[in-house]
């Protein structure tokens, strides 16, 4: 059993969200848990006609027609529906349910402005009738390469009144990165912001976005959003969105298109690592339902709270940070880089805002960590209930690190899900205790385990599945008819079970260790072994900022290549390459030393942060690589080509 870190009072957890669910279900069905969460998950999912109907009503969603039948017949899980009898609108959830300041924007140069609920009704009312003017309807393709802006919300609103589908990059992608995603759904409208921050930079992309609206032959609108520090906005002869906003003529009331729950609503996009981006259809309601109930039952999130999660717009974690708003709380968005001009810029922030919800990546705490700044006796951070990690998973050093340096009476939950259902799968749970290293639980609904190869329910590692279907699920991929693709991306492995491709273990408090990747797990001598694990005991050590690790096949077998990043340019002495192994192979065992350790400057990481391990594996081991464009940082991979040491 892992260490134990955290627990909540018994006030905490009698006045939490998710006590209240339990309350509202024991009366509504007569039947009593005793505040146990097992038993709980257990009736979400033996009785998932009844839970999913229960929590729209607990959640005080908005919908019309008859809430049955809760899931569609059909044999497969994958073709299963949700609610196929009632019509939703994800912007009236949220339009009608702001509290006085819903948004509240900042960026790396301290510049702030609220966003108040009158003025994004206004401007959103504005912008669906101008979006209607110039032919834009019920599934038409809206797309934005945009920075994490309060315009670009307002947008995707706007979008989402008129039942048409948003897709959105962050300023960042490259031209071709963007074409891949865009290209491929064939948008009417392209929105864009002209300036974004980073580290000190403000960088324009007009140009840019220019050729990129050339080589969308069905773009035939371009439309630009404004940056909130109207001090450093450019003069663009383009069409934007403050002559909109003010434009009398289209002061209208706002309306809504009632879509059905599994009509599209917006389009996220794989990482691309290993080929072209798929384009992956979210329905209408399933993301609402699963992103409320994250919140408010697994975070604990409630009217007027502040919410914030360090995220761009081409991450998944920026739409479920969107739906906050319909729980009546303030969304706080942030544009620039996390590290500037301090490692510590977020947490002041935080403590600036007095914020409610922290979310972060396990990448940024160990940045953190690796600084030692003295947070706790530097920021108070009183309102800070929940603290939020996801991205990658985040090693037992970094959960105690949380408690001792940061705050040591706050949730932390550790998440993980995917883009794929832009959802979590394992969470937190406000009425739980905390041990290092473990996510505290499976969520309500979700049917999660673990499999051995023999398709068993296993408590060793093994694969992360999910055996039933979920509101979440995807409608499909875009221009994938028969689902063939989405099939054999999720539904190969094990016959009728949804496979996440996660290497994970449940532990005997009923929560999941999550050991990375399991496309990249390695496996020398045939026993598997997570990335994760060797992360873990790696970056304990202080010298070592960041690391990456794969298999390279050698004489019949895969042998280990660990490359590591130190800190403060320091240069890989035999020493510490000996201390690294003593460690790997006391802590976990022999058969993690890696063979190689191999030092560079950076290590390569997709747009949303994750590690590009199978790029790296392709590389050592002489394939192709498959989609440079999908790297934030791709001109680090010449380091890890024609390396003498690991051709011998």
């Amino acid at each position: 059993m892992n260490q134990f870190l955290w627990e909540p009072s018994k006030e905490k957890c009698s006045s939490s969200r998710l006590a209240k669910f339990f309350s509202f279900i024991e009366q509504k069905y007569d039947i009593t848990f005793q505040t146990n969460y097992e038993l709980l998950w257990k009736w979400s999912i033996k009785q998932n006609k009844e839970f999913w109907p229960s929590l729209i009503d607990f959640l005080n969603i908005q919908y019309s027609g008859n809430i049955k039948p809760t899931i569609s017949s059909d044999h497969y899980i994958y073709n299963q529906k949700y609610f196929t009898n009632i019509q939703i609108s994800y912007a009236q959830n949220i339009l009608e349910k702001l509290n006085d300041v819903p948004i509240i924007f900042q960026n790396e140069y301290n510049f702030r402005v609220e966003i108040t609920r009158e003025e994004i009704q206004k401007k959103v009312r504005n912008l669906v009738a101008y979006l209607k003017s110039i032919g834009i309807t019920k599934g038409d393709r809206v797309v934005a390469v945009a920075a994490n802006t309060p315009d670009t919300i307002i947008s995707f609103l706007a979008t989402n009144c008129l039942g048409a589908i948003w897709s959105s990059c962050s300023p960042d992608f490259g031209e071709n990165a963007i074409l891949d995603r865009f290209n491929q759904i064939n948008p009417k409208l392209l929105l864009y912001s002209e300036i974004y921050f980073y580290g000190g930079k403000k960088i324009n992309i007009k140009d840019k976005i220019e050729s990129v609206f050339n080589k969308i032959d069905t773009a035939k609108h371009l439309i630009k959003l404004n940056y909130p520090d109207t001090s450093q906005e450019e003069i663009s002869e383009t069409q934007d969105l403050n002559s909109i906003y003010n434009d009398k003529n289209f002061n209208l009331d706002i309306s809504y298109e009632l879509c059905n729950f599994n009509d599209p609503m917006y389009i996220l996009y794989s990482s691309g690592t290993t080929g072209k981006p798929k384009c992956i259809v979210h329905n209408t309601g399933g993301p609402l339902v699963q992103h409320m109930k994250e919140q408010q039952l697994h975070c604990d999130l409630k009217q007027d709270d502040k919410i914030f999660y360090f995220t761009t717009c081409g991450w998944m974690m920026w739409n479920w940070l969107v739906s906050g708003m319909a729980s009546g709380a303030s969304i706080v968005l942030y544009d620039g880089s996390p590290f500037y001009p301090e490692k510590d810029a977020l947490l002041k922030m935080a403590d600036e805002e007095d914020l409610d919800i922290f979310g972060i990546s396990a990448k940024y705490i160990d940045a953190l960590k690796n600084d030692s700044i003295p947070i706790k006796e530097i920021y108070h951070l009183k309102n800070l209930k929940c603290i939020l990690s996801t991205g990658s998973p985040l090693s037992d050093d970094g959960f105690k690190y949380v408690f001792d340096n940061i705050k040591d009476d706050v949730h932390l939950a550790s998440i993980s899900g995917g883009t794929d259902i832009v959802s979590c799968f394992v969470g937190g749970n406000p009425m739980m205790p905390v041990y290092a290293g473990e996510i505290q639980c499976k969520c309500l609904g979700i049917d999660v385990d673990v499999l051995d190869d023999s398709e068993i329910s296993t408590k060793e590692k093994g694969e992360l599945v999910c055996k039933s279907s979920m509101p979440s699920m995807p409608v499909g991929f875009w221009n994938d008819k028969n689902k063939d693709k989405y099939i054999e991306s999720y539904f190969s492995q094990f016959k009728d079970i949804w496979s996440q491709g996660d290497y994970a273990q449940i532990t005997s408090n009923n929560g999941l260790i999550i050991y990375g990747r399991s496309d990249a797990t390695l496996n020398p001598g045939g026993i598997r072994i997570g990335t994760a694990e060797i992360y873990r005991i790696v970056e304990e050590i202080n010298e070592i900022e960041e690391s990456l690790v794969v298999g390279q096949n050698w004489q019949n077998d895969i042998r280990i290549v660990l490359f590591i990043k130190l800190a403060n340019e320091q240069t890989i002495s035999e020493n510490l390459k000996l201390l690294i192994s003593s460690n790997i192979r006391d802590k976990l065992s022999r058969r993690h030393v890696p063979s190689h350790i191999i030092q560079v400057s950076d290590i390569p990481k997709t747009r949303s942060g994750k590690i590009a391990e199978l790029t790296i594996r392709d590389i050592i081991n002489g394939n192709p690589i498959k989609n440079i464009e999908a790297l934030a940082n791709p001109d680090c991979l010449e380091q890890y080509e024609n390396i003498a040491e690991i051709k011998k």
